[in-house]
């Protein structure tokens, strides 16, 4: 299901301006990029959106940004929610009230600390039961909807409103939390990694998850201007750095077997390239000490990994 950027720029928007997000957001350009895949695999698509940036900025009453089948529920229960949609459709496939063959997969999205945190419970139960569902996580590593508190996802030692970078404690003091282990824990037959610079990458791996039947799962890494603290028009550029400095790994997961992506890099670039244009990191580029156990965590999560992709 290759693509090429002509058969791209053609394409009718299923996501459409008029959103509020704020200029350069990462989860636009990932929200365009997934309905692109959609497209171009010949699937229909049902979402449940967790209550977070994307959901309080595409749906401003009375207008909404989506051209889908959409559905707005609570921080925590989007995977429940379009569980029961799901259900309900082949309930009535099943009694010949709905008589068409068209490829439909149920779309559950959220944050990260709708994924990470408060969702983790109804992710978890959607995932066991093994519905025909993919579970998207945007992570922009902190609650950036209410005033960027740390989440789960937040990197080590990131300066956040609830866990700020002072002289007692350095921010977060713990690594993130491995939704993706987890997520592939249950059993599932597929789940990647995705970043928004790697478009071809991105679309290919979501085109996977969403042919492929039963639950599936992708966490797309999707920079937050604000929260960040960076430039708007540095969103995708950072989102190539993460990649490029082993902070980000691609990597896939199909029926118990690893696979690396291409678009990781030969050799690592330094990761101050991706921790410098963000203020979130400011303090910490200031501690060379604890620059250099934030480096160790980066390069021991990288190289976990490569391990169980079988890279040498």
């Amino acid at each position: 299901m290759a693509i090429n950027l002509k058969q791209i720029a053609g394409m009718e928007a299923s996501y459409v301006k008029g959103h509020r997000m704020c200029a350069g957001c990462g989860v636009a350009v990932f929200v365009r990029q997934f309905f692109i895949a959609a497209k171009t695999a010949g699937v229909e698509v049902v979402l449940a959106n967790a209550t977070g940036c994307l959901e309080v900025t595409s749906s401003v009453y009375p207008e909404s940004a989506w051209k889908y089948p959409w559905l707005h529920v609570a921080f925590e229960n989007a995977p429940a929610a379009i569980s029961g949609v799901e259900k309900a459709y082949y309930a009535l496939k099943a009694k010949g009230k709905i008589k068409d063959d068209r490829k439909v997969k149920f779309v559950a999205i959220g944050g990260d600390g709708a994924s990470f945190d408060i969702g983790l419970q109804s992710l978890s139960g959607a995932l066991e039961r093994g519905h025909n569902m993919l579970y998207i996580a945007y992570d922009n590593e902190a609650y950036m909807n209410t005033g960027y508190q740390r989440s789960s996802a937040t990197p080590l030692y990131a300066d956040t409103t609830t866990a700020p970078f002072g002289k007692k404690i350095p921010g977060k003091t713990q690594t993130r939390k491995d939704l993706f282990a987890i997520a592939v824990a249950h059993g599932i037959p597929y789940a990647a990694t995705v970043n928004i610079y790697h478009w071809n990458d991105l679309i290919s791996k979501i085109q996977k998850a969403l042919t492929i039947q039963g639950p599936t799962f992708i966490l797309s890494l999707t920079p937050c201007i604000p929260g960040w603290g960076m430039n708007s028009g540095d969103s995708v550029t950072l989102a190539k750095a993460a990649t490029e400095t082993g902070y980000w790994p691609l990597v896939e997961y199909e029926n118990g077997v690893y696979k690396w992506s291409p678009a990781n890099p030969k050799q690592l670039k330094p990761i101050e390239e991706f921790l410098s244009p963000q203020k979130r990191f400011a303090k910490l580029l200031k501690n060379p000490e604890l620059l250099e156990k934030f480096r160790q965590d980066v390069v021991n999560n990288y190289e976990k990994y490569k391990k169980l992709c079988g890279v040498a």
